[in-house]
């Protein structure tokens, strides 16, 4: 196969089936029908010579070719649109863009609501896709292109620029009117009681597992979730507790129904910081996101 047989718009369509793992929804994302997204994998496979997509529940799966093949497809379409966008500028009020972030389902619900508000206003073109990935993928998919920004408390997140945009340390949360709220306890005491508690925890938040292991509860927990979102509900029917983020855990607590304590534990403290490639940094979208996180986000400001 020669670069001459291939089409811009399939390795486009390409890289929507890979982020999606769907040919519908890439086709959604690109405007495209259904059988017109078909036709042009079916013309891919023919000039690569490969599946390049199985399917699988809820979608397609990759081939070992398309794996291989999909970082380069994502930093060559990252380079171009970088060179267009360089010459055209960003005009917010007029953008039709797709921006990909890394974020987990708890810095979905403390950052999009204010986010996407911002964006109708000043950009209502603009559009969000949120793509989780793992901490050792985050560095190279952002230098890469496959996404733009990645939120989070990530500190083995190497060979990124970055900006911190807010502290916050881990907190317990109960019901109101739990049981151990009923008397006051500091210290040694404190740590005891917490001790005696029963908590549920979400299984992709390797954090809170940590502080669970400081406080030496591993045998007290006793429900493991895969989405962090459904622990409020969980604790406000129940006597579990959950280890949280204070800065969500205030949110929940001023509706009412949930108490806070502060465990006297070290190691609670973090850094919420946004992360970008030096790649895409002067690059004009970029920056005029990154400048609107930061306007939202970073304390102080």
């Amino acid at each position: 196969m020669h670069l001459n047989d291939v089409d811009l718009n399939l390795l486009r369509l390409f890289d929507a089936v890979y982020r999606a793992r769907s040919v519908s929804r890439a086709a959604e994302r690109l405007g495209l029908t259904q059988p017109a997204a078909s036709q042009g994998l079916q013309r891919l496979r023919t000039l690569i010579r490969d599946p390049l997509f199985m399917r699988a529940a809820g979608g397609v799966q990759p081939t070992p070719k398309a794996e291989r093949l999909a970082p380069a497809v994502a930093s060559a379409l990252a380079t171009l649109e970088l060179a267009l966008g360089e010459s055209a500028g960003f005009e917010p009020a007029r953008a039709q863009r797709t921006f990909r972030i890394h974020m987990s389902d708890i810095g979905e619900g403390r950052f999009l609501p204010e986010l996407m508000v911002a964006l109708r206003e000043q950009a209502p073109g603009v559009r969000i896709e949120t793509l989780p990935l793992r901490r050792e993928e985050i560095a190279d998919a952002l230098d890469a292109g496959r996404i733009d920004f990645a939120f989070g408390f990530l500190p083995t997140v190497r060979d990124t620029q970055r900006s911190e945009l807010l502290r916050d340390r881990y907190i317990v949360l109960l019901r109101e009117g739990h049981p151990f709220t009923r008397k006051r306890r500091t210290g040694a005491a404190l740590l005891q009681a917490l001790r005696e508690l029963e908590f549920v925890n979400v299984r992709t938040h390797s954090d809170t597992l940590r502080i669970l292991q400081r406080l030496r509860v591993e045998e007290r927990l006793r429900l493991t979730t895969e989405h962090f979102m459904v622990l409020p509900a969980i604790v406000r029917a129940t006597d579990l507790a959950v280890i949280m983020p204070r800065d969500i855990a205030l949110g929940f607590a001023a509706q009412g129904g949930y108490a806070i304590v502060e465990p006297p534990v070290a190691g609670r403290d973090f850094t919420v910081s946004l992360h970008w490639s030096r790649r895409f940094e002067a690059e004009p979208g970029n920056a005029w996101l990154r400048g609107r996180i930061e306007a939202l986000f970073r304390e102080g400001d």
